[in-house]
């Protein structure tokens, strides 16, 4: 899809020449500036009791009378945050997405546009354009969406361009997240997740290194050989690198959690809904999808994403509920359940990460359903002792509209970790389980200012509407920004 900006006030709408315009009308009075056709409009649909100016109101007109366009969708938005034009824009664009509108206008009456609106805009409907085919060749056809264009004051215009400039990139991004998420187990193994980031590493200018068992043996990464010695799909720990920035400078490190499938291995999940387990890669989904928006973006800043990807699978050779395993780090890790194997092979890529002396590590992972239970699926769990990241991450998930809350870790938590027989377990009481997981990695991260996201909750939907959101991969490419020189 192709975004672009055209310098139009919204004063003139009536002679555009599209196949659909989108109007997000801000608050519950009408912007004495917008174009007297559109507002007559709408005052008419208010007046006849088919609109109200009211959040989630919104309206569908063919051949609006007054109008040059064939077709005109009114959405009502809240207030004047990106957050609230989002989320209206949204709403239109569900209008006419079944139609036959290739060329779209956008315009928002009673507010003003900076880069913020620009990039919720792009987002929206990039969003809104995605249809997974993949594996479904008979799906109904993709929106026919070609072009969006924002229409905007003069005055707006280089913020506007801005906007979709990084909304653009993030876009794109969310959509290889989503694609790869999306695809079942036996169409993104370990292996394919490798062979998309060296097809990425060819397309983007990164460099991109695939290490096989022999290799993780080499290292020592005992808790990562353990999780994958029980399937027959051989592991991959993948590392690329985006060098944008000095050459000495310090790299930003994401570290994705790259489990293609969870069976939960010995402590075997419940059949209901495992097949949403194709979805624990997630994280290292948001990790190539990052590194393509920074690719695109090309700011200067150093950019490591680490990617442990294998299976969970129960058989003669899986790690079994009391083994004992040697982490890369040297410490002894007591596996009470098999099931909680996300942090088993993150602890490894995290000491791993020590390598490249970072500015920062941000680990990210469909790691707990306790954090689901905690926080939904609205925002995903941060975790961070260190103020100044946990601020750059508050501040990057507003920007990106990608939403996440601070969660403790508090030293008294840590004692849920204790074993009899090794260093640590790998996990504790059921109470505050996201926590205690959090924990655990934090064992793993002294080296280097370090949070952890998990987003058991918002990288994927389930039901009517099953499938990947892309998520956090707009909160990453805010937060990955926010450290360029």
């Amino acid at each position: 899809m192709d975004f672009r900006h055209q310098v139009a006030g919204r004063d003139a709408l009536a002679g555009l020449q599209l196949d659909a315009l989108l109007v997000v009308v801000v608050g519950a009075a009408l912007d004495p500036g917008l174009d007297p056709a559109v507002a007559r409009l709408v005052k008419d649909a208010v007046e006849q009791g088919d609109l109200a100016l009211k959040k989630g109101k919104s309206l569908y007109l063919h051949r609006p009378a007054g109008l040059k366009v064939a077709r005109l969708a009114i959405a009502v938005a809240e207030d004047a945050s990106p957050k609230a034009v989002k989320a209206a824009a949204a709403q239109a664009l569900g209008l006419v997405k079944h139609g036959a509108a290739r060329a779209l206008g956008v315009a928002v009456s009673g507010a003003a546009l900076d880069a913020g609106h620009a990039e919720a805009l792009v987002t929206a409907a990039s969003d809104a354009a995605y249809l997974y085919r993949h594996t479904k060749p008979s799906a109904p056809p993709a929106p026919p969406f070609r072009t969006l264009t924002i229409l905007c004051r003069k005055d707006e215009a280089k913020a506007v361009q801005q906007g979709i400039r990084i909304g653009s990139a993030v876009a794109a991004g969310v959509e290889l997240a989503r694609e790869y998420a999306n695809r079942p187990a036996n169409h993104c193994t370990p292996s394919v997740l490798a062979a998309q980031a060296k097809k990425l590493a060819k397309s983007h200018d990164l460099k991109v290194e695939v290490l096989d068992r022999a290799a993780v043996e080499k290292l020592g990464m005992g808790a990562f050989l353990a999780v994958a010695q029980g399937s027959d799909e051989p592991l991959r720990f993948i590392v690329a690198r985006y060098n944008g920035g000095a050459k000495d400078a310090a790299p930003v490190v994401l570290v994705g959690k790259g489990i293609t499938f969870d069976t939960g291995g010995i402590s075997i999940k419940p059949a209901a809904e495992m097949d949403e387990m194709k979805f624990d890669m997630g994280g290292a989904a948001s990790v190539l999808g990052t590194l393509r928006a920074i690719a695109q973006l090309a700011p200067a800043v150093n950019v490591v994403g680490i990617i442990a990807a294998c299976e969970n699978m129960p058989s003669g050779r899986a790690v079994k509920p009391g083994d004992v395993v040697t982490t890369l780090s040297g410490q002894t890790v007591e596996v009470l359940n098999t099931d909680a194997e996300g942090r088993l092979i993150l602890c490894d890529a995290l000491t791993y990460a020590e390598r490249f002396k970072p500015a920062a590590v941000v680990d990210i992972a469909t790691l707990t359903g306790a954090c689901v239970v905690a926080l939904g699926h609205h925002h995903s769990g941060l975790f961070t002792t260190d103020e100044a990241v946990a601020a750059r991450m508050l501040e990057a998930s507003r920007a990106a509209i990608d939403p996440c809350w601070r969660m403790p870790l508090d030293d008294e938590y840590d004692e849920a970790l204790k074993s009899n027989f090794a260093d640590m377990g790998n996990v504790g009481p059921r109470a505050g389980g996201a926590i205690t997981a959090a924990m655990f990695l934090r064992r793993y991260t002294k080296a280097y200012p370090w949070a952890h996201l998990d987003v058991a909750g918002t990288a994927w939907k389930s039901g009517a509407a099953k499938g990947a959101t892309g998520r956090p991969v707009g909160l990453l490419t805010h937060f990955v920004l926010g450290y360029a020189a």
